[in-house]
């Protein structure tokens, strides 16, 4: 999208964050430790049951953050087609995570954690707020979700 170009409507931004979710398969993961320091990891994910559904190591930074904080902050790649998702993190040990949230996680990116080291836990992030811009003429009404409702 050109800055020339007129803004999105709220609608059209809550169908291409949905689409985002639904194809990309990165999704980068910030979260800090009981000091605050920061940490930012690209993870893989799925979306399932309104939900984003990350996978990692419990012994590793961001999944003791994750687990131990218990809240996020999500964001796509892509500068200029801006989406961040803040959301409250539940772990699931492997012996724990619904199966239809593994299975949906294994279908899309290929990979079974459940199968894997034992060290592995799912993290189900459910959005608390969401913003979604493309350049700053999109900025105004740039949130779609606020408290876990969908303002659109």
């Amino acid at each position: 999208m050109k800055i020339t170009e007129p803004p999105r409507t709220p609608e059209q931004r809550k169908a291409d964050l949905l689409g985002r979710l639904e194809r990309e398969m990165d999704i980068w993961v910030a979260s800090a430790d009981p000091e605050g320091v920061p940490c930012l990891v690209p993870l893989w994910f799925v979306w399932h049951e309104d939900a984003v559904w990350l996978c990692t190591r419990l012994t590793n930074p961001t999944g003791r953050n994750l687990r131990d904080g218990g809240r996020t902050r999500l964001a796509f790649g892509d500068t200029r087609d801006v989406v961040l998702v803040d959301g409250e993190v539940r772990t699931y040990p492997m012996r724990e995570v619904p199966s239809a949230a593994a299975e949906a996680f294994r279908a899309k990116t290929g990979w079974d954690p459940r199968e894997d080291h034992a060290s592995y836990a799912f993290f189900r992030v459910r959005p608390r707020g969401v913003q979604a811009w493309c350049e700053e003429h999109e900025l105004p009404r740039r949130h779609l979700m606020r408290e876990g409702v969908w303002a659109v």
